[in-house]
């Protein structure tokens, strides 16, 4: 029964990291049109660390053990610091829809070096799965891609995104062994903010002049996409595997659609739907798991004859 429960209340929050993650994008694309790829970096950082610390301090969590803060500190420095910094510049270079589906290898690239460096297993329904999805987040990003709207160096930023985005994942894995998920989470926000120090003067300058709605969407990114969802990402990759939590995040993209469509008006074409919903259909896969063939019935043996005794009634 306790299994049961762990294992609801991880995939709970994995729930809730796609949900938030998908809305990043959202509101990326106000707050990008205001600020420079390092300066929302650092301010959506800024805005999650502040948080993280404030219930780090609340909670008396204390410093990660010394066994943790190696897989803390990489992952701090390729997925908090340069997979925002570089996602941001890819995005400015080539449309949404070039983005999504380059960003999306990220996954596979977990799967890969999970199974490499940490002995993750690769089920069959693991690998169907993400191949699914992964033809799910081809077809959103063909649908929703513009002509000439791509350039090679945002292809190769988008590209290190997800290099960036798979190491930093499986290195925060072993971390998870020793250290809370919201250690992880908080000392791994602090050190992407120290490694964005440098755009902080771009970041005052055009927060002067950015509108109210920019601002508020950055802090959006840095308190929900970034405090809340990078916690709950960590509990639920504490409760299982890197592979399996990497497929989950196709969801993501068919999110991004019915998010861009409710919120923004962007009417998704057929093309987009189909795409969608094999993403979460390659997930709903992943996730499962082969029934277990019912064990036989055991049957005691049949009880021997025993030979009469003298002391036995006639």
């Amino acid at each position: 029964m306790n299994h049961r429960r762990t294992e609801l209340l991880a995939a709970g929050a994995a729930t809730v990291t796609v949900i938030l993650w998908a809305s990043a994008f959202v509101s990326i694309r106000s707050a990008g049109a205001a600020y420079s790829p390092g300066a929302l970096a650092l301010g959506r950082l800024l805005s999650g660390a502040l948080a993280l610390g404030v219930i780090c301090l609340i909670r008396r969590e204390g410093l990660p053990p010394r066994s943790a803060w190696r897989g803390i500190a990489v992952s701090g420095v390729l997925w908090f610091g340069f997979y925002m910094v570089v996602l941001n510049w890819g995005e400015q270079q080539v449309d949404a829809g070039t983005a999504a589906l380059v960003v999306n290898i990220g996954p596979i690239l977990i799967a890969l070096l999970g199974a490499r460096l940490l002995g993750d297993a690769m089920p069959p329904r693991l690998l169907a799965g993400m191949a699914v999805s992964f033809a799910g987040a081809v077809t959103v990003g063909l649908s929703m891609s513009d002509d000439g709207g791509s350039s090679v160096l945002g292809v190769i930023l988008c590209l290190l995104a997800a290099i960036a985005y798979a190491g930093g994942v499986v290195a925060q894995k072993p971390a998870l062994g020793s250290a809370t998920p919201l250690q992880v989470t908080t000392f791994g926000c602090f050190t992407g903010a120290v490694l964005c120090l440098p755009f902080a003067g771009q970041l005052v300058s055009e927060a002067a002049d950015a509108p109210a709605s920019a601002t508020l969407n950055m802090v959006y990114l840095g308190v929900f996409p970034t405090a809340l969802a990078f916690t709950t990402w960590a509990y639920a990759l504490a409760r299982t595997t890197a592979s399996r939590m990497g497929a989950t995040t196709y969801a993501v993209p068919a999110l991004v659609v019915l998010m861009s469509w409710l919120a923004l008006g962007e009417v998704p074409g057929l093309l987009t739907l189909a795409g969608g919903a094999l993403c979460l259909a390659g997930v709903a896969v992943s996730r499962s798991r082969a029934r277990r063939t019912a064990a036989a019935p055991v049957t005691a043996p049949e009880p021997q004859p025993q030979p009469e005794s003298a002391s036995d009634p006639a």
